[in-house]
């Protein structure tokens, strides 16, 4: 009797099971469907460009981009032997920075200020926040003016005052911090709109107990804001470093990776090798390169900076 009883059940068990896993198939070409005009995207412009990337940067190319002859790491050798790249990685890593603490910096400041309940703060909050609506070209246009060297508002200061003129765009001295204060302003934007909406997030009982303390706005700024702001400041950063990385837009219209490649950055030196020189090889290894730097400065953010992040 125990034996007859127990084989229904055992029966039904299995039955179970299966349609679990059926069901678990279902579920899971239906997530699959919904995800394939998404991985179709990223498979034509992300993936296959990444492989290729990486495949060509062991080749040879001609003028077409088509491989000639294999040279393995060769690439790579060339361009870490090269003075002008390694130049380039230099004045990569400086402009970020100059750019990176500036923006975060300067875009905190405006965010703290437009957080306050005062009369018209709105329309500050649109100022502050209109770079954000201004092309890179059009900026670049704009900063080109402001840095010209007999017309230019920066240098029609320097007479005012006494001063000399300076090449801000064609002296190599001043050529890459030029171009990082442009840079700054335009990102100004984006990261103050972030930063301002992490500040409006922060419970305002925590600053109504601290009022009722006697805690004064610096000890406030110290222990509450920023502290509860560190996710938020923690994103703006590790966005800002992947985005000055990948700087270009106002390298290409302000200097064109001059003078004397001082504001040669990465991306405009792959831009360069690979579509002014056509050496798709070279500018495939940098890219790599370039890719491998991004990554390690990911992974070190994620690594260090996310054990000082306060999540509420």
């Amino acid at each position: 009797m125990n034996t007859e009883s127990a084989m229904p059940f055992e029966y039904n068990q299995v039955h179970f099971e299966e349609l679990k896993k059926q069901q678990r198939k279902k579920v899971f070409l239906k997530g699959l469907l919904f995800l394939l005009p998404s991985l179709l995207l990223f498979s034509i412009f992300i993936f296959y460009p990444m492989i290729r990337t990486v495949y060509l940067s062991f080749f040879l190319t001609n003028q077409a981009g088509i491989t000639t002859v294999f040279v393995g790491m060769q690439n790579y050798i060339d361009i870490f032997i090269s003075p002008i790249f390694m130049k380039s990685l230099t004045s990569t890593f400086l402009f970020v920075l100059f750019t990176v603490p500036g923006t975060i910096i300067v875009s905190l400041f405006l965010a703290v200020i437009a957080n306050e309940k005062i009369k018209g703060v709105g329309f500050f909050r649109m100022i502050f926040s209109s770079t954000m609506g201004v092309s890179v070209a059009a900026a670049s246009v704009f900063w080109l003016f402001l840095f010209h060297p007999s017309i230019g508002f920066f240098n029609k200061i320097l007479v005012t005052f006494g001063f000399d003129k300076i090449g801000w765009l064609t002296n190599p001295e001043w050529a890459l911090a030029s171009v990082s204060l442009s840079t700054v302003w335009m990102n100004i934007g984006f990261t103050f709109l972030i930063i301002l909406g992490g500040l409006q997030s922060i419970d305002s009982h925590l600053y109504e107990s601290a009022n009722i303390d006697g805690a004064g706005f610096f000890y406030k700024l110290r222990r509450i804001t920023i502290p509860m702001l560190s996710p938020t400041l923690f994103f703006v950063f590790t966005v800002s470093i992947i985005h000055s990385f990948q700087t270009f837009g106002q390298i290409d219209m302000l200097t064109k990776g001059g003078p004397s490649n001082e504001t040669n950055l990465i991306v405009y030196s792959i831009y360069r090798e690979a579509f002014v020189n056509y050496q798709y090889g070279t500018a495939s290894a940098q890219a790599v390169v370039l890719f491998i730097i991004i990554l390690i400065m990911t992974v070190i953010q994620f690594k260090l900076g996310e054990r000082k992040v306060h999540y509420q």
